[in-house]
């Protein structure tokens, strides 16, 4: 499976931006899709996942101003950012990972080590 983000720019704060990731293979809507940022200096971060059935995770730093979602017609996962603010500005990457349809919840998807496939970032910068 492969994944390419794209999406990505330079946006004021409180401005909006909608980020893609296109992925590869015939077991799209199976898997489960996430999303995650690396602010310079720190490290990556969960920002919000969705599963196979369409349940929706959040980080709480982005609930209420990000959704994610997914089309399964074009192997595609999105990821609507609203009210951005300086401290969203990241490298934002695509993950995916065959859902077992037993384990989810926030704190499962939140754990970088259970998703099988990574895409290149794209980035996200928010000016004050």
């Amino acid at each position: 499976v492969q994944l390419q983000a794209s999406g990505g720019g330079l946006v004021q704060a409180g401005g909006s931006l909608r980020l893609s990731c296109a992925a590869s293979g015939r077991r799209f809507s199976s898997f489960a899709l996430g999303w995650f940022r690396q602010a310079p200096g720190k490290g990556r971060e969960f920002v919000a996942a969705i599963n196979w059935d369409r349940h929706e995770y959040y980080a709480d730093s982005v609930q209420d101003r990000f959704t994610i979602s997914r089309d399964n017609a074009k192997n595609t996962v999105y990821l609507q950012m609203s009210a951005l603010r300086p401290e969203d500005t990241a490298i934002y990457s695509c993950a995916a990972r065959q859902d077992n349809k037993i384990e989810s919840g926030t704190y499962y998807y939140s754990a970088e080590f259970i998703w099988e496939y990574w895409g290149r970032g794209t980035q996200v910068t928010v000016s004050s």
